[in-house]
């Protein structure tokens, strides 16, 4: 992979629904990205969107995206299921790829994707974008410096109001629908940041029609004696909130904890509140790392390492067993 020499870096976006276009409104905080290229199935869908969000070209299949010469990192914004196809060509391309979260539908295809990466030695980095969140790291920072003494629960829920059509991506397993790769990843990567991995799993959900998770409990215990109790969910909108509580205090984590600006520190019968700089919608953090790392010549992020990204796959293949959701691939 070759380091790159300027601070300009040339952003490609392969796929054009909504989330490639949050992804590109916040990309406009990011000093120094250049809006290169999109791809899409079509070049008219390709064309809209670069016309839409100011990229300079549009093509009109993934490997047309992966082999211009004029883009540095793409990032793939399919629904989960082509992640790994997806992410696949542009590794074949020599690109440098952010891959929405989840890497894939499971653990083994996540693995083939880093060691394709690793191969052809160019960066990958799946887009848990709240580990770059500056408030995150902040509460993580304190934690690890003792703040609130040694954790003994972290608690979090993420649910949405449904109900959703059976087609949507929510609910289509041909399209890894399904509350917990989507929503309980960001509970599941909470408690990994506090915790670690944890010793046992324990959980339970109610399925749809389509067998795929409507509601999902987990309960994680660890060897140090601290447990998660995290649930997710797509029929109805839970607070969408966290607690981290420990011996000697408690950070409270708020609404829509995942892009958290603020936070507030709970001990010794006192309240602090932390709060962090912040604009846009929370995407534009990920995107400075993965161009932080480029310019450094990394292969992965500190931030979301490959090692954390397959065992929260692993954790993810575990819970899925448990509860009964399986999908093709």
């Amino acid at each position: 992979m070759a380091i790159m020499t300027d601070r300009t870096t040339r952003w490609g976006i392969l796929g054009t629904g909504a989330i490639a276009a949050t992804f590109a409104a916040d990309l406009t905080h990011v000093a120094g990205a250049e809006f290169a290229a999109v791809g899409s199935r079509t070049p008219e869908a390709a064309t809209a969107f670069a016309d839409r969000h100011g990229f300079a070209r549009a093509h009109g299949s993934w490997d047309a995206l992966a082999a211009d010469p004029d883009v540095d990192v793409v990032y793939v914004a399919t629904p989960h299921a082509a992640h790994l196809d997806a992410a696949l060509a542009c590794i074949a391309g020599g690109k440098a790829v952010l891959c929405e979260k989840p890497m894939t539908l499971d653990m083994p295809t996540s693995a083939r994707l880093v060691q394709e990466a690793r191969t052809r030695g160019v960066f990958l980095m799946e887009a848990m974008w709240m580990r770059c969140n500056p408030a995150i790291r902040k509460v993580v920072e304190m934690v690890r410096a003792g703040a609130i003494g040694d954790v003994v629960a972290v608690h979090a829920d993420l649910g949405l109001q449904g109900p959703f059509p059976p087609e949507h991506r929510l609910r289509n397993p041909a399209l890894g629908g399904g509350a917990l790769l989507d929503l309980g990843i960001y509970p599941l990567h909470l408690a990994h940041l506090i915790l670690g991995a944890p010793a046992q799993v324990r959980s339970w959900a109610d399925l749809t029609p389509e067998l795929v998770d409507r509601t999902t409990g987990m309960l994680l215990g660890y060897e140090s004696g601290a447990v998660a109790a995290l649930t997710c969910g797509i029929d109805g909108a839970t607070r969408n909130a966290a607690t981290i509580t420990g011996t000697t205090g408690r950070i409270e984590l708020p609404v829509e904890f995942y892009r958290a600006q603020s936070f507030e520190l709970h001990r010794g019968g006192a309240t602090e509140t932390f709060e962090l700089p912040f604009a846009g919608g929370g995407y534009q953090f990920e995107a400075e790392e993965v161009q932080r790392c480029l310019l450094a010549g990394e292969r992965e992020s500190p931030l979301v390492p490959h090692a954390t990204t397959l065992e929260l796959m692993n954790l993810m293949d575990t819970i899925r067993e448990e509860i009964g959701v399986r999908y093709d691939r």
